[in-house]
């Protein structure tokens, strides 16, 4: 479908006109062993169920479900989740000490308006051999998803290229909102911000509550879609990404729009 050799036109280029998005050629998921993969597909679903447990007691589920396992793994396939019980969210990200750590700006803020704030986040997508990351930005007013993509890793560039695509098919946002990962925090990701004019936000140390919106979208997307349609490789899951989110946001009405999509909301207010 994809020819790599191609002296005419490049892979980007190639791309385009099939409407896949490169992500999904270059990034061959992650792996880890079957049962692992089967083990964090069970705690990426629990995270989502409260209580939030810690290692000790995530070990005792899993040992109730069968599994022959200690802490000691179950503490390793957390932290590739960037599950970290002593906060509220888990973590994709750590924070980097040496890293300037930018304010909330959201509290008490009247988001009213589109292109106000965005917000930028990163979760795990499991997999039939391996797991990738997807991270998408939205728009808070309308919960429109302006941009997404999928990643074997989560670099600083990973992100920034992120959101230079929804900066340049929907403009500039005058706030960007995410946690204070230390790819966030990075001289890569502020520089572009600042380039743009974008003001960065950042969440108070592991408070979910701080980016609820975008916590919401993990939630509706994993259940919706992810969980129940696995996806076999790169391009697959960036094919059904794109169909899923193609329906969040043109078609899937939500309560808190007044039942209105977010693409109709967002482009109305847009115009």
């Amino acid at each position: 479908m994809v020819e790599k050799q191609n002296s005419s036109l490049s892979i980007t280029g190639q791309c385009r006109l099939l409407s896949i998005h490169r992500s999904g050629l270059y990034y061959e998921p992650a792996s880890e062993t079957e049962e692992n993969l089967a083990i964090m597909r069970l705690l990426d679903e629990q995270y989502f169920k409260p209580p939030f447990y810690g290692v000790r007691r995530l070990t005792v589920w899993l040992q109730s479900l069968g599994y022959v396992i200690n802490r000691k793994p179950v503490k390793r396939l957390m932290a590739l989740l960037g599950w970290q019980t002593i906060y509220r969210k888990p973590w994709l990200s750590k924070p980097d000490k040496e890293h300037k750590v930018y304010p909330y700006l959201l509290k008490g803020l009247a988001i009213n308006r589109v292109n106000q704030v965005w917000a930028m986040d990163i979760t795990y997508l499991p997999m039939k051999r391996g797991f990738m990351y997807l991270g998408a930005v939205i728009d808070l007013h309308t919960r429109y998803v302006v941009n997404w993509s999928v990643s074997n890793s989560m670099t600083a560039e990973w992100r920034s290229q992120v959101v230079a695509e929804a900066v340049e098919q929907h403009g500039v946002p005058e706030i960007l909102n995410t946690d204070q990962g230390s790819q966030f925090t990075s001289d890569v990701f502020i520089a572009q911000l600042k380039e743009n004019g974008i003001q960065p936000s950042m969440d108070g140390k592991g408070r979910a509550i701080d980016n609820i919106f975008i916590e919401r979208l993990w939630k509706t997307v994993k259940y919706e879609h992810v969980y129940l349609k696995v996806p076999e490789n790169g391009v697959q899951l960036y094919e059904g990404l794109n169909e899923y989110f193609s329906f969040y946001n043109n078609s899937r009405p939500h309560q808190s729009l007044g039942y209105q999509t977010p693409e109709s909301m967002y482009k109305r207010k847009a115009a």
